[in-house]
């Protein structure tokens, strides 16, 4: 409880100019970015993003989506959305961890916000090295043009909430977005759990 109680709450669905909005600004169109805590290197609250994506504990991922999912549903702008969609994994990296973190958090989010949820319509077709010690630069270039989507139809003319667990520069939520931006007359929101260097 002293975790949750003390959690630095980044409260940036309240400004529509927040830090995580400006990271996309003049790059693809987003409609509202946000970000439930943020962390500096070192913060035990790294450990929690941790925890979920590396030591298996997805049912964490899934109950800090849900709170967060549970602030967001206060808001009009996020419950305008209509289908919660998580950054999908490769599947080679998909089967060698076992699960996709952000699906967790995206199935928690969803339940708070009572939205469906889609883990199958956009994939990633092209694997490609972790962009953990990539500047921004490289990680622009290492996820452009990964993402794809299998039945278009089924986004168009939604407003889609995309869900990752840590946004730093922005780069892989900027290629999923770019891909759902191009299907006719869909919309996209970003909401991760924490905000890396807040």
């Amino acid at each position: 409880m002293n975790c949750w109680y003390d959690l630095p709450v980044t409260n940036f669905h309240k400004n529509a100019d927040n830090k995580v909005a400006q990271l996309f600004w003049g790059r693809v169109e987003i409609e509202n970015a946000t970000s439930f805590f943020g962390y500096k290197k070192g913060s035990r609250y790294r450990e929690l993003i941790h925890f979920i994506k590396y030591k298996g504990l997805k049912e964490l991922g899934f109950e800090t989506g849900r709170r967060f999912g549970l602030v967001l549903a206060k808001t009009v702008e996020f419950n305008k959305i209509d289908v919660v969609v998580p950054v999908p994994l490769h599947k080679r990296k998909l089967k060698k961890r076992g699960f996709n973190q952000s699906d967790w958090i995206a199935s928690g989010i969803a339940e708070a916000l009572k939205k469906p949820v889609s883990t199958e319509n956009l994939f990633r077709h092209i694997y490609t090295q972790t962009q953990t010690k990539k500047n921004r630069f490289e990680r622009f270039v290492n996820v452009e043009g990964i993402f794809a989507i299998k039945e278009p139809y089924k986004f168009e003319g939604k407003h889609i909430l995309l869900i990752d667990d840590v946004v730093t520069t922005g780069s892989t939520l900027e290629a999923c977005a770019v891909e759902l931006l191009k299907l006719r007359d869909t919309k996209v929101s970003i909401a991760t759990l924490a905000f890396a260097d807040y």
